[in-house]
């Protein structure tokens, strides 16, 4: 027996009959999503606010670590986050397959990878924002992946402003369109997969609380926020458990 979603059958099966009975599925997910891509995550043993820094990771993704120290931190977002060579997993894969077939409604991440978009996903809610996407704080031209990956030191628009990413840093405020819009594709979801997060990390955590339905299904390694609301729980991978539930065959 295995210590992932191939020890729980009877988990699967159930997760299978709500999403092969359903149209309106919304999938809600986090860091651990894009783990088996081999992107750390933040809170688990080995995660980022495990590891040891001259300023804790949690401090220098915040706006005033980013407007004190542009430098230090454009190092450390180059070196943890703009990662290269990184592949959609099975759960990336298993969720593009269900908005193929017309019962996924919506992906609403807390990622900021892209790895969504690169496995076919289309209607996905970036609450975070995305690495893929940066900006000049002055002119507002806008850059791709490569620009801030290659770049030394605090990089620099044509015009002479600075560039910074399209993320949103501890501090900030999250995007309302994209939140509003998240919260009513929960509230209105007939089913809701949540995968790969704490939910501790509000306000994001807080939409899970908007859900109106019977068929909260919560795949993670860890304990969440919420288990003790969830209809379905499943101790294990989210790759493994999405992959079995949507029959990928991989």
């Amino acid at each position: 027996m295995t210590d992932g979603a191939g020890a729980y059958p009877d988990q699967i099966a159930i997760l299978k009959s709500w999403i092969d009975g359903s149209d309106n599925i919304v999938f809600f997910g986090g860091a651990g999503v894009s783990t088996e891509s081999g992107i750390p995550d933040f809170r688990s043993v080995d995660g980022l606010y495990s590891q040891k820094y001259a300023y804790p990771p949690e401090e220098i993704l915040s706006h005033s670590f980013f407007a004190r120290y542009p430098e230090e931190f454009y190092k450390f977002y180059r070196d943890k986050i703009l990662l290269r060579g990184i592949e959609p997993n099975r759960a990336h894969t298993a969720l593009a397959r269900l908005e193929d077939m017309g019962r996924l409604r919506a992906v609403v991440t807390q990622n900021i990878d892209g790895l969504h978009q690169a496995a076919g996903s289309r209607s996905v809610l970036e609450l975070h924002g995305s690495a893929h996407r940066n900006y000049c704080v002055s002119c507002g031209a806008r850059y791709g992946f490569d620009f801030m990956a290659d770049s030394v030191g605090v990089p620099h628009c044509g015009c002479g402003g600075v560039v910074r990413p399209d993320v949103v840093l501890y501090e900030e405020q999250l995007d309302a369109d994209t939140m509003n819009s998240a919260a009513r594709f929960i509230r209105d979801a007939d089913v809701l997969i949540v995968g790969g997060t704490s939910l501790v990390v509000y306000p994001a955590a807080g939409l899970v609380d908007l859900y109106r339905g019977s068929k909260l299904a919560l795949i993670n390694k860890g304990i969440t926020g919420r288990d003790g609301r969830a209809d379905l729980h499943i101790s294990g991978s989210i790759g493994e458990a999405l992959a079995e539930a949507v029959d990928l065959g991989i």
